[in-house]
């Protein structure tokens, strides 16, 4: 049984709980106690009857979890308001495994041993600048980490596999004595777009290359996807969101005929070994933090886990030099490069890093903006509002009126933005609906605005402009908004 410090939830039963929040495929992770019929009608009561208005609640984003430090104070690093101690000490602990520079083996310190051979960062920090959002390179000569390519061919039963030569993603670093796997090229084409009144923005339409391929060409069926990292921050209250209310909003065969299909994505659990709904990651295909906190270790650092456990990371049958490399395992003692106490620990601060209060909710051109949000139809997808599981242990995540600006669904998003990668049920053109919470602090924590998967878009307006299919109603919307208005929505949406 692992050792999972603070993070074993309880159940509590109770005579008067309903049953409505439970999912079909299980949420094995969380052991909530069920919801009271008193519970729902708060909920009810709490809920806006008119969403485009003011809520005396949305102030406070995560509920009482809303890090209420001033903006100057690392907004994005804070842990969740209400943890008890003991759990505040397992942030701190968290934090650290997060921003360690893990060193290639053998090492004095075995604890910290474990990198490679092939990478793309030696800290989750280097990705998740400030714990905020990655960026695409300013050069060809940057060295910022943040951005990934994936990889993926078409297998059997509609399932995906792995390149055969490169495996899940490009490392494009490598320890010494080994050699990097690729170079990431990135050139952009200019995308004009005229706005209602005549304006023209220019979209810049990224397209990639992989330069000095190391170990030949990629296989003919491989597809490529390039990713940012997303922000950090209230990814454990968006675990705690009950299954059930997240299939509420699914709409797979667009039945009431608005033209939104909101699918989940049902994702296969190395944790537990089940079927579950996706949450994480540009198309919700891991079910778990703790899945997803193994999977970037093991991908973008090389980690080995109990849920990845390959000492050689990513490398392939065909990268001999790779998996024959001294690594950090420890087989006597049964370890791992990331043992399951440093996993728990790294989950932990990653599902309690804190979502920052707003200032500005209640201006009026924000609430201007809020109203012309749902006007144009943006909140369909970007559904405003939750309530998470009661989770007796977990405070800072229990039963917490939250609005993260997300339905955690899939939506065909057009040509424009596919990449052409199914990840488990989402098709080459779907992406999950991202959350907007502290999308207006992007410029303050990561030093410059990048959105969209893959950072392509300089600007919120550009972010918009760039949604088709699904989306292509509430993007023309905005498009031929008179000036002030547009400007309005773009405050709204800085002010969250």
């Amino acid at each position: 049984m692992r050792k999972t410090l603070s993070l074993v939830f309880c159940l509590v039963s109770s005579p008067t709980a309903v049953a409505e929040d439970a999912g079909p495929w299980g949420e094995p992770h969380l052991t909530p106690t069920p919801r009271t019929k008193a519970e729902a009608a708060r909920i009810k009561a709490a809920s806006p009857r008119n969403p485009a208005a003011l809520s005396p609640y949305e102030g406070r984003p995560a509920g009482a979890a809303t890090v209420m430090t001033p903006p100057n104070h690392a907004p994005f690093s804070q842990p969740a308001s209400g943890l008890p101690p003991d759990q505040a000490l397992d942030f701190t602990l968290g934090r650290a495994l997060f921003e360690k520079l893990w060193v290639q083996a053998p090492a004095s310190t075995i604890s910290s041993d474990g990198l490679g051979p092939l990478y793309n960062a030696r800290a989750c920090s280097a990705c998740h600048i400030k714990d905020g959002r990655g960026h695409p390179p300013d050069s060809p000569d940057d060295g910022t980490p943040g951005l990934v390519v994936r990889l993926s061919q078409p297998g059997p039963d509609g399932t995906t596999l792995p390149d055969p030569t490169y495996g899940r993603q490009v490392q494009d670093r490598a320890i010494a004595g080994h050699l990097a796997e690729a170079a990431i090229q990135i050139t952009y084409d200019t995308h004009p777009v005229t706005l209602g009144e005549g304006t023209r923005v220019d979209l810049q339409a990224p397209t990639y290359s992989l330069d000095n391929l190391a170990y030949g060409p990629l296989g003919a069926q491989t597809v490529t996807s390039v990713r940012v990292a997303p922000p950090m921050i209230g990814l454990g209250l968006l675990e705690a969101v009950p299954e059930a209310d997240i299939l509420a909003n699914a709409d797979p065969d667009d039945a009431d005929g608005d033209g939104i299909s909101g699918r989940p994505n049902r994702v296969w659990s190395r944790e537990f070994n089940q079927w579950m709904l996706g949450r994480f990651g540009h198309k919700a295909g891991i079910p778990t933090l703790r899945h997803q906190t193994a999977d970037a270790a093991n991908g973008d650092i090389g980690l080995s886990s109990t849920l990845y456990p390959a000492a050689f990371g990513d490398c392939t049958d065909q990268q001999t030099a790779c998996r024959n490399a001294r690594h950090g395992d420890t087989p006597a003692q049964n370890d791992s490069e990331l043992g399951d106490t440093a996993l728990d620990l790294m989950t932990f601060y990653a599902a309690n890093l804190g979502v920052p209060a707003r200032d500005r909710a209640g201006d009026a051109q924000v609430l201007e903006g809020k109203a012309l949000f749902h006007d144009a139809g943006c909140a369909t997808c970007h559904q405003p509002s939750f309530v998470t599981h009661r989770l007796p242990d977990q405070p800072a995540r229990s039963f917490q009126l939250i609005w993260p600006y997300t339905d955690l669904l899939l939506h065909d998003m057009g040509k424009g933005l596919a990449d052409y990668r199914p990840q488990g049920q989402a098709s080459g053109r779907e992406w999950r609906t991202p959350p907007l919470w502290g999308t207006g602090r992007t410029a303050n924590i990561s030093g410059r605005t990048s959105f969209l998967h893959d950072g392509r878009a300089r600007t919120l307006l550009e972010a918009i402009l760039w949604h088709g299919g699904e989306a292509k109603p509430a993007r023309e919307a905005v498009r031929f908004m008179d000036a002030p208005d547009r400007a309005a929505l773009i405050k709204f949406l800085e002010s969250l």
